[in-house]
């Protein structure tokens, strides 16, 4: 960055994804390793944090040097997901947690007193305010974002293994189409509806 203290700066920007790394986490432009740079590319691991950073004849490039690539499907999609969780916070509604807080304090209350019997110690003040802390909406959303997306990638992860020569990204593309099929296919099987 240029003007950071004790940093340096190299006017080609570009160049810095070719400056060795474990993980590299392109984050910002489309396209930004693509045919010309990515044989210099020197990462363990690529990260897809913006939409397509690693171009199609890229990818080619980086998988056959065993760089492996998590693609901006999986690394990307939280945005959408918690876009979903407000679409269906909306047609419901009904604010996230409304049904949980009493049944959730009373299950924490009963917890607390059966640790603090068993091990003859009071909690502090903090672990009590940490461990009864409402669920707050902001709380549930990132719960639920976190496990969708550890759900997503557990599944695709798998799914690459079947087979040595599938890639993450093949693997993500191959679970969305089946999806996308059987979606289908439930909507227009007359036997179903």
């Amino acid at each position: 960055m240029k003007g950071f203290e004790g940093g340096t700066f190299d006017p080609n920007g570009e160049a810095a994804l070719e400056d060795p790394c474990d993980i590299l986490i392109p984050a910002a432009l489309e396209g930004a390793i693509h045919v010309n740079n990515a044989a210099r590319v020197n990462a363990r691991l690529i990260v897809e944090a913006a939409n397509g950073p690693v171009a199609f004849a890229a990818d080619k490039i980086l998988n056959e040097r065993g760089i492996t690539i998590i693609p901006d499907m999986l690394a990307n999609a939280g945005g959408v997901v918690v876009s979903y969780f407000e679409w269906v916070k909306n047609l419901t509604h009904i604010p996230f947690g409304l049904m949980e807080p009493r049944h959730s304090e009373r299950d924490h209350l009963v917890l607390a007193r059966s640790i603090e019997q068993m091990t003859g110690k009071r909690m502090s003040n903090k672990d009590r305010e940490e461990f009864f802390a409402e669920r707050s909406e902001i709380n549930l959303v990132r719960s639920g974002l976190a496990e969708m997306m550890h759900q997503a990638f557990e599944e695709v992860s798998n799914h690459s293994k079947r087979d040595d020569n599938t890639t993450l990204r093949d693997a993500a593309l191959q679970i969305a189409i089946q999806k996308i099929a059987g979606a289908c296919g439930d909507r227009f099987n007359p036997e179903i509806s």
